[in-house]
């Protein structure tokens, strides 16, 4: 079911005729992608990478959901994939000015950067493999990592456009294939190399991009998504293969032979100093500390800000937030702005909602209520932004407050006397030893996050609307909002439903 639901989400991102439609299909890929990895769910590593997946899919996200919402602004009803071409037909006349072209490109290339595992985000897909072998191959091997070209090749028309953003994908891919091509010499299982093969030819992908070349893309596409496809699948084989040579062997067996090369001088064949070979060595074992690098960046300040704002008590909370609405409120009181000024503290207090959810790692019901929390957060500011917006309002309330409510419910029934806070870190394995009380809580999580099944879905492209329609700035707070939200959410969801039950390890 898992795998029907990720090639569903597939077909509707190649099918899709607009970015609206493409967006839906890439968030139920992400979510399959997520359970997928997530399958093996008596081991804890898998569990963890499939949060780390999933927490770059949804940082891409970001790039997505602000690209389609820019699209409608620049191009309004012309945002058809099949009407983008003819848009930028007359170079004298682009629809959109310079600097508005180029973030736009810069949204979708942040959204393609990351579904493709590009630099600097190479680090996902080898620890994706950790899923089932067929679903690497046919998935993460051949289809899930060529959508960030796709992706590419649908919108060619806005980002090159522009000839800095062909050097920036240029340079993606270039460093793309140095940080892969090495990481790949030092992988110790043949999942992770072929992963990072299927990397390195996707950052070649992006050179030819940027170079013009699309139909070679293409050809290149279909080689490396069949090549790594047959790669993964017959890999258990060879591994076997492998095994029952070397225990038929009477001598010493190495899988690599250069004896070809023994003939050559020391000079020639070891050209590289022993300095930098090593410097190298231990650059591609640590995989170029890129996860390091992306998580001290993006995830650590959120969580430091996060540990600020659950430390605080409850009445300063209160305290804090009467001061920072007081200004705002004396301000449309006087009559120096109008009502829609208070939209700024409310989507401030949205944000921090969410980061206060993000680091909560203690409480499932204080991570629930902090996200539903930043969603009524971020509809209510709606109705200062625009009172006649109620109806809009309701589309995207009516697939949050059941989804909130649910999920509180089944996370009380599911850890009725059990203190949560005594062990934190552990999972509770509740989707096989209570699977339907699991399944309910999954579907609240889909439900708060804004998947493609709710109305909240439809309700947050609304917002969005209102917002490039009446105050530009708040399209950003819900896009982090809406990210946020969804890695808490999962990671709840982790908690609780997967892990191995107490009963099998005894």
């Amino acid at each position: 079911m898992t795998i029907f639901s990720f090639i569903f989400g597939l077909n509707l991102i190649i099918l899709a005729g607009s970015i609206d439609m493409l967006f839906a299909g890439w968030e139920i890929a992400g979510i399959a992608s997520f359970l997928l990895i997530a399958f093996y769910r008596h081991r804890v590593q898998p569990i963890r990478n499939a949060l780390r997946a999933y927490t770059i899919y949804r940082f891409c996200d970001i790039g997505l959901l602000l690209g389609t919402w820019m699209s409608h602004l620049l191009f309004h009803e012309s945002q058809h994939f099949s009407q983008l071409k003819a848009l930028f037909d007359n170079p004298a006349f682009p629809p959109a000015g310079y600097a508005a072209l180029l973030l736009l490109s810069c949204l979708i290339l942040t959204a393609a950067s990351g579904k493709s595992a590009q630099f600097p985000f190479c680090f996902w897909l080898p620890r994706a493999m950790e899923g089932p072998t067929p679903s690497s191959a046919i998935f993460y091997g051949a289809l899930s990592v060529h959508l960030g070209v796709f992706l590419l090749l649908r919108t060619t028309p806005i980002w090159t456009y522009h000839l800095l953003t062909r050097f920036i994908v240029f340079g993606i891919g270039l460093l793309t294939v140095i940080v892969a091509s090495l990481s790949e010499k030092t992988q110790s299982n043949i999942k992770g190399q072929i992963a990072y093969a299927s990397i390195t030819q996707v950052g070649f992908m992006f050179m030819e991009l940027a170079l013009g070349l699309e139909m070679l893309v293409l050809v290149h596409f279909m080689g490396n998504a069949f090549l790594r496809c047959y790669q993964l699948l017959v890999s258990p084989s060879i591994v076997s293969h492998l095994l029952r040579v070397e225990g038929s062997a009477d001598t010493q067996f190495y899988i690599n032979s250069y004896e070809r090369f023994h003939f050559l001088p020391a000079s020639i064949r070891n050209t590289v100093p022993d300095v930098l070979q090593n410097t190298l060595y231990v650059f591609s074992l640590q995989e170029g500390n890129l996860e390091m690098l992306v998580r001290g960046i993006l995830w650590t300040p959120l969580k430091k800000l996060g540990a600020v704002i659950n430390r605080l008590d409850l009445s300063r909370k209160v305290f804090y937030s009467a001061g920072l609405c007081l200004p705002f409120v004396l301000a449309v009181t006087a009559g120096i702005a109008g009502t829609g000024f208070l939209a700024a503290p409310l989507a401030i207090f949205m944000v921090l909602a969410s980061v206060s959810a993000f680091s909560q790692k203690h409480s499932p019901f204080k991570v629930w209520n902090s996200i539903g929390l930043s969603a009524v957060f971020a509809g209510t500011p709606i109705f200062f932004l625009n009172p006649n917006a109620w109806a809009d309002v309701v589309i995207f309330a009516s697939g949050i407050v059941p989804a909130w409510v649910l999920g509180l419910w089944v996370i009380n029934k599911l850890l009725g006397s059990d203190r949560f806070d005594a062990a934190p870190f552990a999972y509770r394995a509740y989707a096989e030893t209570r699977p339907t009380l699991s399944l309910w809580l999954f579907v609240s999580f889909l439900g708060l996050v804004g998947f493609p099944i709710t109305p909240a879905f439809l309700g947050e492209d609304l917002l969005l609307a209102h917002a490039s329609s009446h105050d530009l700035w708040f399209a950003l707070p819900i896009a982090i909002a809406f990210v946020i939200n969804g890695i808490a959410a999962a990671r709840v969801y982790q908690r609780l439903c997967m892990g191995r039950p107490v009963e099998l390890v005894t």
